[in-house]
């Protein structure tokens, strides 16, 4: 039977999704053996997850003449065959050959946001739009609980090479998958545009991300909301395990857990999320509602941290739901104001705006702690910038309708 032109869609970009996140969570996984390849401390792996941050960045702020020259099914093929090298150089025995490949990881990983939005908001059904969009937001999480499961076995079944050559498989024969829906999906290309390499390297590209966001009255707020989450999303996911080992006394296999009952719960909260605003008719009140809900349950969550774990689980997965849960929803609202002409450049923008606040959110969060002795401070101050950020949006979105 053959799938409607959504289905199709929406089939490639999951499967992109969730092998790139799964590529990309393996590298974390490997650390401890990639760090002692190269003869440096176990922590020599923040500056490879940095390099990834920075090719990341690198492809948001200057890649979209490439989506527009080669497709976006093309152009989400060459990142996964961009991060299969990059794995192949990581694996190397050399820590600078290791960090190129980090960068071309990045670059890889980065057209799943671009590619994704401009195939979705020209094929998904006006009336599930946010809904789709969300099924494919959720293969981030996915990806990497798939990691978290897969990658000791490979490692422990093939050794450290033959893992790296598995996953290098896996990315590989997906970027093959998705050939057959190239012709219906890449059918609309943007400018062609032969200098687009060179644009990748020039400073006016970055200009140019950061110019479009002024191109609907709801982007600013929105890339705003957006970076937001993304610090609280950052915050939670790098500081909630050591914060439950080093300050409640959990074990490593509890911490893990909770941090399980976090992934699962946004997994959910995702495609739940997205039907809702479907059903609301929009995603920006939603996202509103959500930021000042994800401020009340991480307080709630510091506050029961030390008591039952009855209370701690249930605590948990409402973070995780509430601040994990926004990022399909945003991407379809983000879509959806844009012109369409500008849908790949707006969400390219605005992801590098938000991936520069999970960058630095942390940051600030460590030195919080180290100052203050405690984690509880900069959980509460996470937490209440984004209360304060989705109370603000909500005051605006009534003020405009009331214009």
């Amino acid at each position: 039977m053959k799938l409607p032109l959504w289905g199709s869609a929406l089939s490639a970009t999951l499967l992109v999704q969730v092998v790139s996140s799964f590529a990309g969570a393996a590298i974390p996984l490997l650390g401890p053996l990639l760090t002692l390849r190269w003869g440096l401390a176990p922590e020599s792996i923040g500056y490879v997850s940095a390099v990834v941050s920075t090719g990341i960045c690198w492809f948001l702020a200057c890649g979209n003449p490439m989506l527009d020259h080669h497709g976006p099914v093309r152009a989400l093929q060459m990142g996964l065959a961009f991060v299969a090298a990059g794995l192949l150089l990581l694996s190397q025995p050399f820590g600078l050959i290791g960090l190129a490949g980090a960068l071309l990881v990045g670059l890889g990983l980065a057209p799943n946001t671009p590619a994704g939005s401009q195939i979705l908001m020209r094929t998904a059904p006006v009336d599930h739009r946010t809904l789709v969009f969300s099924i494919k937001q959720a293969g981030v999480p996915l990806g990497g609980a798939i990691a978290g499961f897969a990658v000791a076995p490979m490692v422990l079944g093939f050794g450290f090479t033959g893992a790296i050559w598995a996953v290098v498989a896996i990315v590989l024969v997906s970027a093959l998958a998705v050939q057959p829906f190239r012709g219906s999906l890449d059918a609309e290309k943007g400018t062609q545009n032969r200098a687009w390499a060179r644009m990748f390297l020039s400073p006016s590209s970055l200009a140019r991300s950061a110019r479009v966001l002024s191109s609907h009255s709801s982007l600013p707020m929105l890339t705003a909301l957006g970076v937001s989450f993304s610090i609280t999303q950052a915050c939670i996911t790098a500081f909630t395990a050591t914060y439950m080992v080093t300050q409640h006394g959990k074990t490593l296999a509890e911490a893990g857990h909770l941090v399980a009952a976090l992934l699962v719960a946004s997994t959910i909260a995702r495609i739940f999320f997205g039907w809702l605003a479907d059903r609301m008719g929009g995603g920006l009140r939603l996202l509103c509602l959500l930021a000042l809900a994800a401020g009340s349950t991480i307080a709630l969550l510091i506050g029961t941290a030390s008591t039952s774990p009855w209370l701690i689980y249930p605590c948990m997965a409402l973070v995780g739901a509430t601040s994990m849960g926004w990022n399909g929803v945003h991407m379809a609202e983000l879509a959806r104001v844009s012109p369409p002409a500008l849908i790949g450049d707006v969400t390219s923008g605005a992801s590098l705006f938000g991936f520069v606040g999970s960058i630095c959110g942390p940051l600030v969060f460590a030195v919080i702690a180290n100052r203050t002795g405690s984690f509880n401070w900069p959980f509460l101050l996470v937490a209440g910038q984004l209360a304060v950020f989705g109370a603000f949006a909500l005051w605006y979105l009534r003020r405009s309708a009331q214009v």
